[in-house]
């Protein structure tokens, strides 16, 4: 992989941030309950060592970010997708896709472990250590640090490396098409959600 590279912008995507085939995308925010802790950050990669970090705020005036998001020919990669494709949906009001979470892909190929976490991921698919250390902070502060940005970069470096490693292992366990059933199930798990049924098997007797 290229040296790695991250760029911080305040309120959207400059014109010049151009992306194809398929972009890592990651959020911050003040927890982990969409309705109440607002987007703080946004973090989007190619996959080639270069990080966009768009800081926001409302109003949420950011069109580029909007376009990129829901561009149908543009592949958004995650990691638990399903937290942050409800917080773009519930601050930025868009419907992100088409898709790919890279934990789900997890679930589905390495049914030998529990640990499906990006850092367990990472660790054992990649041999890279990527440290968690600023996970629980301030991302609502208007000014980040250094460490805030180096760890938010961290977080979509690896999905497009994750994902080709990931795709094999499906392939080779014939899940591929179930992972792209529910990949693309992922935006209504997201809108009922955001309806209250997060706790709710809807498919239950």
């Amino acid at each position: 992989m290229a040296s790695t590279s991250f760029k911080l912008h305040k309120g959207d995507l400059p014109a010049h941030a151009t992306f194809s085939g398929a972009v890592a995308v990651d959020t911050e925010t003040l927890g982990l309950k969409p309705a109440r802790d607002r987007l703080c950050l946004v973090q989007l990669s190619q996959g080639d060592g270069r990080v966009h970090l768009v800081q926001l705020a409302s109003p949420y005036d950011c069109p580029r970010l909007k376009a990129v998001l829901t561009d149908p020919s543009l592949l958004k990669i995650f990691h638990f997708g399903r937290f942050d494709i409800a917080v773009l949906r519930r601050y930025l009001g868009v419907e992100t896709a088409p898709v790919y979470c890279t934990k789900i892909a997890s679930r589905l190929a390495r049914t030998y472990t529990d640990r499906h976490g990006l850092r367990d991921l990472a660790a054992e698919l990649l041999q890279v250590d990527i440290s968690k250390q600023q996970q629980s902070s301030d991302w609502g502060a208007e000014t980040l640090t250094d460490q805030q940005l180096a760890y938010a970069a961290s977080d979509v470096l690896h999905l497009h490396a994750l994902k080709q490693r990931l795709d094999e292992m499906l392939v080779r366990e014939g899940r591929a098409a179930l992972a792209e059933a529910a990949f693309r199930f992922l935006p209504t798990r997201v809108a009922l959600d955001l309806e209250g049924f997060e706790d709710v098997d809807i498919f239950a007797h």
